[in-house]
């Protein structure tokens, strides 16, 4: 329905994504429901637009830098308690941005920005997992980003039952690239330049859709008279 010919850089391919999103909802007055990618598109940034801005569920691994790989607990060991505004660790402590409670509520803020979630000295200094959790430093603390719930939002979707619907067909739109690249000869550019590889993929494009409708609508053979 689209095509877009960008850098070979993760910046440029995420922003066409967006880019064939508006174009097709303004040609053909679809905009789409969900939409299927790799963990390539699955930045903070990318998910906002497409899901505060757009309203579009994301099948989307998340790119998650709070994964450890040193055998100390990671950020998803921790259990994130919405409605106190607080993790919950492995032992069952609370880890919160705030341990004062203030009689001016102006002092306290609501507004959507990142906070830093650390747990008490008393409660880690005891906690048999210290070692695992935090072995260089005295309390445990976790950083959550001004759009978290966006992430969050983002792994719930990954984690349904349709992101294997949505990885099937997502599978099936690649294979599309797989030919361009060895039936159509697109593993090298004949043109310079981003307009010449712009040319390129369009005219690509146009010859694999053409391709389709010889399958989709065939070409009805006139039968002959019978003598």
């Amino acid at each position: 329905m689209d095509v877009e010919a960008t850098r070979s850089v993760r910046q440029a391919e995420v922003g066409s994504t967006l880019t064939m999103l508006d174009r097709t909802a303004e040609r053909f007055d679809i905009p789409p429901e969900w939409l299927a990618a790799d963990t390539a598109y699955g930045s903070e940034d990318n998910l906002v637009e497409i899901v505060l801005k757009r309203q579009i569920l994301p099948f989307i691994p998340v790119i998650d830098k709070g994964e450890r790989t040193d055998g100390t607990l990671s950020r998803s060991d921790f259990i994130w308690d919405d409605e106190n505004d607080r993790y919950l660790c492995p032992e069952g402590k609370d880890l919160r941005h705030r341990r004062r409670n203030y009689s001016d509520p102006e002092r306290f803020s609501t507004e959507m920005k990142p906070r830093r979630y650390r747990a008490s000295k008393a409660d880690c200094q005891i906690c048999a997992l210290k070692e695992q959790c935090c072995p260089n430093s005295e309390t445990r603390s976790l950083q959550r980003g001004k759009f978290e719930i966006v992430r969050d939002f983002a792994r719930f979707c990954t984690a349904s039952a349709f992101n294997e619907i949505a990885s099937r067909r997502r599978k099936k739109v690649e294979m599309p690239f797989a030919h361009l690249k060895r039936i159509l000869g697109l593993n090298r550019l004949r043109l310079r330049g981003p307009m010449g590889a712009k040319d390129e993929f369009t005219l690509a494009a146009i010859a694999q859709n053409l391709r389709k409708m010889t399958t989709l609508c065939p070409a009805t053979v006139p039968s002959t008279p019978s003598g």
